[in-house]
């Protein structure tokens, strides 16, 4: 198991802030960081006691693992691939880990450009969102080679509670599409839900005591049913992004022949929550939208 390795972390958002503190204080590495506003590579090196560079290229030359993550495939590309990136710095033998949830499609290409340049390449979307960050315990849903990903894990686990190799490259972003296939679904019934016991002149709070100790119960019911009953929807994964990833996922879909009815319904909903002026709300505002259409 690696102890002491030298990491390099790009992109520094509310996900990859908390991720790389963790690599540096619970994982004891020695961390060097990127972030295209300079200002924030600056804030994270003083809180954490690491280093920043000014390239994604000089932060990844000599590190034994590089993470990043980012927005969407046009950013992993701009942080990778181009003039700067970090295949350009990275020494052989090295790691790509990629943390951003993008196309497999990106993942593979991304593969095969770490192989060319002498070094190896894992996909590894996470889920938890902001807190999961924050607290260290996300899942990871890993794409690549068994070998890589075994010498890779133990640095992972420095952010994570669940790390698993899903298969070949791309095989992490799959993964990752699956979840927000599940969640997508799971938030539009929760929403429903809520909906209809306060049409129906319900205590939430009670509805919600009962029914999630049985079959219905979730992560989401847990988590989210409090602040959607108040009308909140400040707290977690902003619509914009799972938009994204639904992008990503139908997109996929599309290429495979799955037919995911229920994931583009619920994808249109998010739109009309975006039209709403919810971008930056969590993912449980679909609430939000079905009360506006029962006061039409």
């Amino acid at each position: 198991m690696w102890h002491m390795a030298k990491v390099a972390f790009i992109g520094l958002g509310v996900m990859g802030f908390p991720m790389a503190g963790h690599l540096k204080t619970k994982g004891g590495h020695d961390v060097t960081v990127y972030n295209r506003t300079a200002a924030k590579a600056a804030a994270w090196a003083e809180k954490f006691g690491g280093k920043s560079a000014p390239t994604p290229a000089e932060a990844a030359a000599d590190a034994d693992f590089v993470f990043t993550c980012v927005g969407n495939d046009d950013d992993l590309r701009s942080v990778t691939t181009s003039k700067g990136g970090v295949l350009e710095g990275m020494k052989k033998g090295s790691v790509l880990i990629d943390n951003t949830t993008a196309s497999a499609e990106v993942a593979r290409e991304l593969y095969e450009a770490a192989k060319a340049k002498g070094c190896d390449f894992i996909d590894a979307p996470v889920s938890g969102g902001q807190a999961g960050a924050e607290n260290g315990v996300l899942t990871v849903m890993c794409g690549g080679d068994e070998a890589v990903f075994e010498k890779t894990r133990p640095v992972i686990d420095a952010y994570a509670r669940m790390v698993g190799l899903m298969g070949a490259a791309g095989a992490g972003q799959l993964t990752k599409m699956i979840n927000q296939i599940c969640i997508a679904g799971i938030v539009q019934g929760l929403a429903e839900g809520i909906h209809f016991g306060k049409r129906a002149g319900l205590d939430i709070e009670k509805v919600i005591d009962v029914i999630s100790k049985g079959a219905a119960g979730s992560w989401q019911m847990e988590n989210r049913h409090k602040t959607m009953n108040q009308g909140k929807y400040d707290f977690g994964f902003a619509v914009d992004w799972m938009r994204k990833d639904l992008g990503i996922v139908l997109t996929e879909a599309r290429g495979n022949g799955a037919k995911l009815p229920l994931t583009a319904l619920v994808d249109q909903f998010y739109g009309d929550v975006q039209a709403m002026g919810g971008n930056r709300w969590d993912t449980s505002s679909l609430l939000a939208r079905l009360e506006k259409c029962a006061i039409r």
